[in-house]
């Protein structure tokens, strides 16, 4: 028995035989694609740094204060002169800035799913992991903006890498490479651990005795036989040595290849391992 009144039936009826025809004729809207959907959760990241400012403090305050700081406090201790010490630890600091970096990637994944955010991209119709790509993407971005920044307060100290211009964007480039298969390991953390902080204490307690137990900060050759044989197969160590080869014009590419391949590891290891975790839930 219907609960509308009979004088309202033909109208009700009329109504909904429009809308049933509005709906059947409408052309269906293209599906997304893979790389669609990626750049939109990559622009989302940026949206964030745009309304909350205070993120970008990570990648410009932190990495000018361990330049001016290493420089000046060791600088005439390690190597005699603040200048020779520049040279040397510029690129280091370069790739501890931006790796350091990598382990936002992993809390920024655990704040959305904490706060549910991650079941609503699950339910969308797009491909399962533009989320976690789309991230990674615009995490890049911020790898790039702290590398900048790094490299100029660089030049603004007297540091000139030899190989002018375009070897330090290639030294950039590799970090950036390297540190975009780094963050996946991270992103793992960051979907199986229960909170942000647990994210971030996790990864910083794994990646700072990784780089200081490397190059970045003094020669190897001045470390006890056993540190400095680890020291030399230190993936960090060899990132560093690789960046300073491409700014000084002296790239070794053994190096280069040992950084490829281990970022292109860790991606093919730890990025389906991330995926079956958000698909999973």
């Amino acid at each position: 028995m219907s609960v509308y009144p009979a004088s309202a039936e033909p109208g009700r009826a009329t109504d909904e035989a429009a809308v049933r025809k509005a709906i059947a004729s409408t052309v269906r809207p293209p599906k997304v694609s893979p790389l669609s959907a990626a750049l939109t959760f990559g622009w989302r990241g940026m949206l964030k740094v745009k309304h909350v400012p205070e993120q970008l403090v990570d990648v410009t305050i932190t990495p000018v204060m361990f330049v001016l700081m290493f420089t000046y406090i060791f600088g005439g201790a390690v190597a005699g002169s603040t200048g020779e010490y520049l040279n040397y630890i510029l690129p280091g600091i370069l790739v501890m800035s931006v790796l350091f970096n990598t382990v936002y990637s992993g809390v920024a994944l655990n704040t959305d799913l904490t706060k549910g955010v991650v079941d609503r991209f699950r339910s969308l119709p797009i491909w399962p992991s533009a989320p976690l790509v789309g991230s990674l993407l615009g995490d890049s971005v911020r790898y790039v903006i702290s590398g900048l920044v790094i490299l100029v307060v660089g030049l603004i100290l007297g540091f000139r890498p030899q190989a002018g211009v375009p070897g330090a964007a290639a030294a950039l480039g590799l970090v950036v490479i390297f540190s975009f298969g780094l963050s996946w390991i991270f992103t793992t953390l960051g979907l199986v651990l229960r909170s942000p902080n647990a994210v971030m204490n996790a990864g910083f307690m794994g990646i700072f005795p990784l780089t200081f137990l490397s190059n970045v900060f003094v020669d190897p050759t001045t470390l006890p036989g056993w540190l400095e044989a680890f020291v030399n197969v230190n993936p960090i160590s060899i990132l560093a040595t690789a960046s300073r080869g491409l700014m000084q014009g002296k790239a070794d590419l053994w190096d280069i290849g040992i950084v490829l391949a281990v970022a292109a590891g860790l991606t093919i290891v730890f990025a389906p391992l991330t995926t079956r975790l958000y698909r999973r839930g």
